[in-house]
């Protein structure tokens, strides 16, 4: 037997809010191994958290802004080849319902943005990953599905 198949493969489970108002879509600009990227605001879901609570988590420390879920938009399988890693995005849309300019945002993020999809197609080639875009697209596409897909089952104690 092959010994990479005796290897317990763990793809990273990360959480996304695709975010529009008025036509541009909230982005954060981030330092990263490869330099300064555009992404939605995203990151790994944490022990014991719900996807969805990550996802609203994850948005308020690298906007400082509060996002309430209307629905997913997708999942998003990708392996970056640079890092050899697998990523599982659970991607949400939704509202911003508040901002604290006071908040101290995430190490590594620099600011946030509010561009238009021909921008951020403009600036492929600074996005984190190509689910950057991916999301953009779907969202314009109008794609949607209940946030009751998901199921979480509280952690024994």
């Amino acid at each position: 037997m092959d010994n990479d198949r005796n290897m317990i493969w763990k793809p990273n489970v990360t959480v996304a809010a695709v975010i529009e108002q008025n036509g541009r879509y909230l982005l954060v600009e981030e330092e990263t191994s490869q330099g300064l990227a555009l992404n939605q605001p995203a990151g790994h879901l944490d022990p014991g958290e719900s996807i969805i609570a990550g996802a609203i988590r994850e948005t308020l420390e690298e906007t400082a802004c509060s996002f309430q879920p209307s629905f997913l938009l997708g999942i998003y399988h990708w392996h970056s080849v640079a890092s050899n890693t697998t990523f599982l995005r659970f991607a949400f849309s939704g509202t911003v319902t508040g901002h604290d300019p006071a908040r101290k945002l995430d190490a590594g993020i620099i600011r946030t943005v509010w561009l238009t999809p021909d921008e951020i197609a403009a600036t492929a080639s600074r996005h984190r990953s190509p689910m950057v875009m991916q999301c953009v697209l779907d969202h314009l596409s109008g794609r949607q599905h209940p946030l009751t897909i998901l199921t979480y089952y509280e952690q024994e104690k």
